[in-house]
């Protein structure tokens, strides 16, 4: 493959063009970061990516070099930079939030409360992540409950706006239901464990014993029979 770009830049801009440079290179031969980044220093060896600009292109080839902002890879991505911009939490972006599902009409999946029925978030707001390495994974803890199984028992999502006072200026604490203030989880701004073994940073997680799933039935219009008409009696001639 030959490689005919021209970008024009001083050296304090190396990082950028390079950047763009390999994004490009992602995109229109289908590349992985890796791939795509040591053809470009095969050409030019003195282009460097900043560490910044190369988690942004593993989230593009994460995201199969599409910018998809309801993808939960970029979801867990954005929410992982707010500590870093907001160490105290005090000042966190209304529009991080998620929709409060009580107030909004959707035909997606959601979930409910399972003691008081409130609908407290939907499918599209899990944010999903490989399993880990279950039990070995908490050798560190030294538990002798642990088990083999490798199962996630909770749901990690984005933050939903009924959230907001409880996430604000803490670091981590419990999450509880907007009606009836049962527990649901908790969250963590550093990140927690799931029960699967793999850290999840931040961490915002609703025990799956404590919602239920709620699925929408789509209710089919029967075909309508056709109503057979009576025959015309003829008269005789």
């Amino acid at each position: 493959m030959g490689i005919q770009i021209l970008s024009k830049t001083n050296q304090a801009g190396r990082s950028r063009s390079a950047t763009i440079v390999t994004a490009y290179l992602m995109k229109r031969y289908r590349l992985g970061f890796s791939e795509a980044y040591h053809r470009l220093k095969s050409v030019k060896q003195d282009v460097q990516v900043n560490s910044g600009f190369e988690g942004q292109l593993c989230l593009y080839e994460a995201m199969h070099c599409e910018v998809d902002t309801s993808s939960p890879v970029y979801k867990q991505y954005r929410l992982s930079k707010i500590t870093e911009k907001y160490p105290e939490m005090q000042q966190v972006p209304r529009e991080l939030f998620a929709v409060d599902p009580a107030y909004s009409s959707s035909s997606e999946v959601s979930y409910r409360c399972r003691k008081c029925r409130r609908t407290v978030f939907r499918g599209s707001s899990i944010l999903s992540h490989p399993v880990g390495g279950g039990a070995s994974a908490f050798g560190h803890k030294k538990s002798r409950n642990l088990t083999g199984d490798v199962q996630c028992t909770s749901y990690f999502i984005e933050p939903v706006l009924w959230m907001e006072q409880a996430l604000l200026g803490v670091m981590d604490g419990q999450l509880l239901c907007p009606k009836c203030s049962s527990k649901l989880g908790s969250f963590s701004w550093c990140g927690d464990q799931c029960s699967c073994g793999r850290w999840v940073t931040p961490a915002f997680q609703l025990h799956r014993n404590r919602v239920d799933e709620i699925r929408q039935l789509s209710m089919q219009k029967q075909d309508q029979v056709p109503t057979p008409q009576t025959p015309t009696p003829q008269t005789a001639q």
